[in-house]
């Protein structure tokens, strides 16, 4: 992830900020120009740039329940190119559930931001055709989801955004990168693999390297899980993850995925003039110089590779990083209110349970569907 700088007073801002912490400038996230900008607030909840008044925007019309700062133009008041791809989501008065939204649909700017930089085709879904991508993120506090891909829709568990469910699967099943943005990444994978590869010469040439895509995926998923839990690790030398082991279509997943994470992780250094010691000189003024960008980049770079989250372990410890003011006013604080391959699933781990929860309409957009808390999707 790239770092941006307030027009207003050329302060360094991240992402998802909605606000410059030094000059108090309302900020948004322009995604045709991949590019954050101040704001000057205007009338009827429009906005209009600092460096140039005569473009006017609105905030997405989810920025106060979920804290979205992507900007749509103002001439309408509608979904951002993000959201806009969330086809079903908890009910919003679901306020455990609505917290896990919020983690999910912040990973997921951060995916849609990464395609972007890279060129990758992002179609939203066309229900008369059923072409296209969308997601579902679906509470599973009451019945079972499973993540994972179904021709071009991506069904996330939003257990996974809690920390605590998603750490203890992580040691379970052994998958170190199992994090709402790893999920997207490696999701993404296989909605890509036909637009990418599926058809000659790419097809054959990934088949040598990934595999034959045409073994049978429901007995590869059972020999995966019946496989004794112990991990000896031979499967390092041809494989990114043990999960890479079970399909050639997961191995392609989890290469993509993996590639998204360096590919983050390189941009992110290079935002902050990341480079070796002896780069930048071994001067002691040079070394303190470094470490200073270390330290301040070390929670985007964590976010890069892992997750949103700034409390994420860094190396799977059970202790917390400390949390520090990051991108946002303070951390979370910045929100505000409450022919394709076969389906794909990342297995679901154990259902949670909780107390029944009120029905209740969602307040807005109408024209987003509301899944209610109690509604799952098995996709395999």
């Amino acid at each position: 992830m790239r770092i941006f700088t307030c027009d207003s007073c050329a302060e360094l801002v991240y992402f998802d900020n909605t606000l410059c912490l030094n000059c108090d400038a309302p900020l948004g996230y322009i995604h045709e120009r991949r590019d954050v900008v101040a704001l000057v607030a205007g009338p009827d909840q429009q906005f209009s740039e600092f460096a140039d008044p005569d473009r006017v925007w609105h905030r997405c019309a989810t920025s106060e329940v979920t804290g979205c700062n992507w900007l749509v133009p103002g001439d309408a008041f509608t979904l951002c190119a993000s959201c806009g791809l969330t086809r079903t989501r908890p009910n919003y008065e679901d306020q455990e559930a609505l917290e896990e939204l919020i983690r999910a649909e912040m990973a997921k700017h951060r995916l849609i931001f990464q395609l972007a930089e890279l060129e990758l085709p992002v179609t939203p879904r066309n229900p008369d055709t059923g072409a296209g991508l969308a997601f579902d993120l679906l509470s599973s506090s009451e019945t079972k989801v499973i993540t994972g891909h179904d021709n071009g829709i991506i069904t996330l568990d939003l257990a996974e955004a809690d920390s605590e469910h998603r750490e203890r699967l992580r040691l379970q099943l052994s998958e170190p990168y199992r994090t709402v943005l790893g999920h997207f990444r490696h999701e993404i994978g296989h909605y890509y693999w036909p637009i990418l590869v599926d058809g000659p010469p790419v097809l054959d040439e990934c088949r040598a390297l990934f595999g034959d895509d045409r073994q049978d995926y429901a007995a590869a998923v059972r020999a995966h899980y019946d496989a004794p839990d112990v991990d000896d690790r031979s499967w390092q030398d041809l494989y990114i993850s043990r999960y890479a082991t079970m399909h050639p279509y997961e191995d392609w997943a989890e290469t993509f995925a993996h590639y998204l994470h360096i590919l983050d992780a390189l941009q992110t250094s290079a935002s902050f003039g990341l480079g070796t010691v002896e780069s930048i000189g071994a001067t002691r003024f040079h070394r303190s110089r470094w470490e200073r960008h270390l330290r301040r980049s070390r929670d985007p770079l964590a976010r890069a590779v892992l997750c949103p989250e700034p409390d994420q372990p860094l190396d799977g410890s059970a202790g917390p990083l400390p949390v520090r003011p990051g991108p946002g006013r303070h951390g979370q604080a910045r929100f505000r209110g409450p022919g394709r391959p076969p389906a794909v699933g990342r297995g679901p781990g154990p259902t949670r349970t909780a107390p029944p929860r009120s029905p209740g309409p969602p307040p807005w957009p109408p024209d987003l569907p509301s899944g209610r808390s109690d509604r799952g999707v098995d996709i395999r």
